[in-house]
């Protein structure tokens, strides 16, 4: 008795599943967007804004990916291996479409020797490669003019990465490839917030000295990185993240607002993104 009992039920289990997998059949095909982000610090989670745009300012149907490093240059992303991930990501399939967000110059700008490039030639060649071998990874690039720096001198922006970032024009437009000029647009908005409100931006509180320059239009030479600190011993995790003040990197209240530039910026040169982004 108990036999029977055991396979009629063992039947109705089968029966019920076989049912939910019938009533399942009938869900839309998803058809995903796919965002992959390639720079330096001021892109990257904690230090850029990078972060901000993939948790607010795209829908759940795009697959947000920030492979920002920082202390990274068109040369030293590339020989590292980063670009090779980059591109191996933008090669998944299955996706609507992929596109490849491209942010350096900062430490192209750097004299450390293995991560700097010379600006009018070397740099401007790197990132017609990227774009070449964005296309055919069967994705398309967008080129971003890098992120100002936040550094006044007698109450006017000095825009350090000005020139790099006409290479940057220049390479979008030879190669006919969508452009987000965020130098342009970071460098209007802090010269309009000035140098005090523009320390808001930044990661940590400036010192007193450094908030009284800024009151008084001529910003401080930017002091050494806090070192590191040890890794803590035990089970869990043990990565920590050193934030600090300073003239480029980004707080949360900075990347938010330049998260913001990017998307409006970004939704302006790639039409086929606007109903994915969250302006």
């Amino acid at each position: 008795m108990r036999w029977l009992v055991a396979t009629a039920m063992g039947a109705l289990l089968t029966s019920g599943a076989q049912a939910q997998t019938r009533e399942r059949t009938d869900a839309e095909p998803l058809e995903p967007y796919k965002i992959i982000l390639v720079g330096d610090s001021t892109m990257a989670p904690h230090s850029g804004w990078g972060g901000a745009f993939c948790a607010h300012h795209v829908k759940s149907s795009v697959a947000c990916v920030n492979a920002g490093r920082g202390g990274r240059s068109t040369r030293s992303y590339r020989q590292e291996g980063s670009w090779d991930i980059a591109i191996s990501e933008a090669k998944v399939p299955g996706y609507r479409g992929t596109w490849v967000l491209i942010q350096f110059a900062h430490n192209d700008q750097s004299s450390k020797s293995e991560r700097w490039t010379e600006e009018t030639t070397e740099f401007p060649a790197n990132l017609r490669r990227f774009v070449d071998e964005v296309k055919a990874a069967g994705a398309t690039p967008v080129l971003v003019t890098p992120l100002t720096r936040r550094e006044f001198r007698d109450g006017k922006l000095r825009n350090t990465l000005a020139s790099w970032s006409d290479q940057v024009r220049g390479v979008a437009k030879a190669m006919d490839v969508p452009l987000v000029d965020l130098n342009t647009l970071s460098a209007r908005q802090v010269q309009e917030m000035g140098a005090e409100m523009s320390t808001k931006l930044a990661q940590e509180a400036p010192t007193p000295d450094e908030l009284a320059a800024a009151k008084a239009g001529t910003t401080l030479t930017a002091r050494p990185a806090p070192p590191s600190p040890p890794p803590i011993a035990g089970d869990g995790a043990r990565g920590q993240v050193t934030r600090k003040f300073d003239y480029t990197h980004l707080g949360n209240i900075g990347a938010e607002v330049t998260a913001k530039l990017v998307t409006q910026a970004l939704a302006r040169a790639v039409p086929a993104l606007r109903s994915q982004l969250v302006r």
